[in-house]
């Protein structure tokens, strides 16, 4: 009634064997995506730094425009012309400061757009180097274990 039982470690371990993992094309692959995150990183790093600045710039300058409006004046339409000259003084500010954004944006999306294609080319040979090397072990092995 004592039936041996396969031993299915063994098993295992000579199916393993038989088709061996090379982990460089793994490793090769993580190194790409690693430098890719770095190079987006930077991309986004820039693109913050350079939008605080024209915000603080825009700040700035709202600020000293308001010096400007809250001085005392003389007559009282003096005091409706500097709000005029403030609001039109603010709408070409943030004009500029908008259009000065849209620079950053485009940018951005400039860069991103050419990471993703090298990054892409670098992840397609890496994955076709991959693939023709495992296929080339996986042949051998189905040879070497169809002559046994």
């Amino acid at each position: 009634m004592a039936k041996s039982q396969p031993d299915l470690t063994a098993m295992l371990k000579d199916m393993m064997g038989a088709f061996p993992v090379d982990t460089a094309a793994m490793e090769d692959a993580f190194k790409t995506t690693a430098t890719l995150n770095e190079k987006l990183s930077g991309v986004a790093l820039e693109a913050a730094e350079k939008s605080a600045e024209i915000s603080a710039k825009w700040t700035k300058d709202t600020l000293a425009k308001l010096g400007e409006v809250s001085k005392v004046k003389a007559e009282p339409a003096d005091y409706a012309k500097a709000m005029t000259d403030f609001a039109s003084a603010s709408a070409e500010a943030a004009a500029e400061h908008m259009a000065a954004f849209a620079e950053i944006a485009k940018k951005v999306q400039m860069d991103t757009v050419e990471l993703m294609m090298a990054a892409g080319k670098d992840l397609t040979e890496d994955a076709t180097a991959a693939m023709k090397k495992a296929t080339t072990e996986v042949t051998a092995a189905a040879k070497k274990a169809a002559a046994k």
